[in-house]
């Protein structure tokens, strides 16, 4: 594929935040991709039709956030296997005049995990039962755990992540905030910033002393749960390690190149939030 004016964008509502752009980017200048544009756009559900359907043949691909993800499913000629199993795409290939649905959350999950180490649980705790969760239980099903523990706020909501599972071969347990059990070799943290933090303590403290927790949030960073499983010095993995590899994966599918600079990414997106917190 030849770089010759293209473009990709990240969509969502709010999107202004996004590290996205600042992370595809960083990919394109170090691959040479000078006539490359990656744009944040502001896009509702109800603008994503008209949205995907005006993007010409100058574009190779999207980026998803909830709740888009799901949406965009029926706008698409092809899905992948893996993002119909978590019921959501989160990129969209432009390729050959064809609109391809992937999922590269699960392999940011996986990646994160690997980078940081943690070799494949024998047994998982998720905190949270949305989209991530469902992500999160494919990722712990591709390195091998077929039983996991979900917790929840409200059990009677975790009906879409046991969908995923049930699709996946992953038996669920729920448990509510309130009756759960945080001894695992895994757990993972799935709830939006602030969301965790009158659980912190309690998980820390549960956590057996080679547990590793995952906390998909990335900024602020450290969240108190991080800080409180760092401080009994557990392993710990944060949100912005999952972003950079999804993202790279991303940058792989759209341009069909694999000399991907992971690292330049890396670079530009730590020192990004490293400006954000300073603001």
């Amino acid at each position: 594929m030849t770089a010759t004016g293209r473009r990709a964008a990240v969509l969502g509502s709010p999107i202004a935040h996004s590290l996205s752009p600042v992370l595809h980017r960083a990919a394109y200048a170090a691959m040479g991709l000078a006539d490359w544009r990656y744009d944040a756009i502001e896009c509702a559900e109800g603008g994503l039709a008209d949205l995907v359907g005006g993007c010409g043949p100058q574009w190779a691909g999207l980026s998803l956030t909830m709740p888009l993800k799901r949406a965009v499913l029926p706008l698409l000629d092809t899905v992948s296997d893996l993002a119909v199993a978590v019921g959501g795409a989160n990129t969209v290939v432009f390729r050959d005049g064809a609109r391809h649905g992937e999922n590269t959350d699960v392999y940011g999950i996986v990646q994160a995990l690997a980078e940081a180490g943690v070799p494949a649980p024998a047994s998982a705790v998720v905190l949270g039962g949305g989209a991530t969760a469902a992500s999160a239980v494919a990722a712990l099903r591709e390195t091998g755990l077929a039983e996991v523990t979900l917790v929840v706020r409200d059990p009677a909501r975790a009906g879409e992540t046991l969908r995923v599972a049930e699709h996946l071969g992953t038996t669920v347990t729920v448990r509510s905030f309130g009756d759960f059990d945080p001894a695992a070799d895994l757990v993972v943290s799935t709830l939006p910033s602030g969301a965790a933090d009158a659980l912190a303590e309690r998980v820390a403290a549960g956590l057996p002393e080679k547990a590793a927790l995952f906390d998909v949030v990335y900024a602020p960073w450290p969240t108190p749960l991080a800080a409180a499983a760092g401080a009994r010095g557990r392993t710990v993995i944060g949100g912005f390690p999952m972003l950079l590899h999804q993202a790279a994966r991303q940058v792989e599918l759209m341009t069909g190149r694999v000399d991907v600079p992971v690292e330049a990414m890396r670079s530009a997106g730590e020192a990004e939030i490293a400006r954000r917190a300073a603001a």
